[in-house]
């Protein structure tokens, strides 16, 4: 990913638009995808993005320890700086090393977050909804892979909008 000096978007050769539906159906995938792992004792969600996926997947699997890992790695919407952890799992949960705790995050980027995570978690089992291939061995679980230059729009960053019909738009 790139960024133009000064620009609050990134310039990207891709973009990857998800709706609410998608995201959906993404996450529920995931669950079902985990079904078949160890049993879990509890859901880690990487915030801010990992809430919601973990709520879905939590949910399908029937999970109640919820608990978050919240992180910050951007100073802006789309200018990167190093990870700093804003809080971690609770100590009871930590305790383990994260030996059966399921880690979710909507996407693995660069691995920049799951490597904190690892260090922390060494044992806890790693899936995200979408992976890019610079982060991708260091997840266990994924659902879709997409390309290194890809920006995803997740729903929650989008807003609904109005849209001209087509015919309507060659009139004056």
């Amino acid at each position: 990913m790139t960024t133009t000096p000064g620009a609050k978007t990134p310039f990207v050769e891709k973009a990857f638009h998800v709706s609410w539906d998608q995201f959906h159906r993404d996450a529920r995938a995931l669950a079902w995808r985990l079904n078949g792992s160890a049993p879990f004792t509890g859901v880690v969600a990487i915030t801010r993005g990992g809430l919601v996926p973990a709520a879905i997947v939590a949910r399908e699997l029937d999970m109640r320890i919820i608990d978050t890992f919240c992180v910050a790695s951007y100073v802006a919407e789309s200018v990167r700086s190093e990870v700093r952890v804003l809080k971690n799992v609770s100590p009871e949960l930590g305790r383990t090393e994260g030996e059966g705790l399921l880690v979710v995050d909507d996407l693995v980027d660069t691995g920049a977050t799951i490597m904190v995570v690892r260090a922390l978690l060494p044992k806890a089992h790693v899936a995200t909804v979408y992976a890019k291939p610079l982060g991708r061995p260091l997840v266990d679980t994924f659902i879709t892979e997409v390309s290194q230059d890809t920006w995803i729009y997740f729903p929650w960053d989008l807003g609904l909008s109005f849209q001209a019909p087509i015919a309507g738009s060659e009139r004056g």
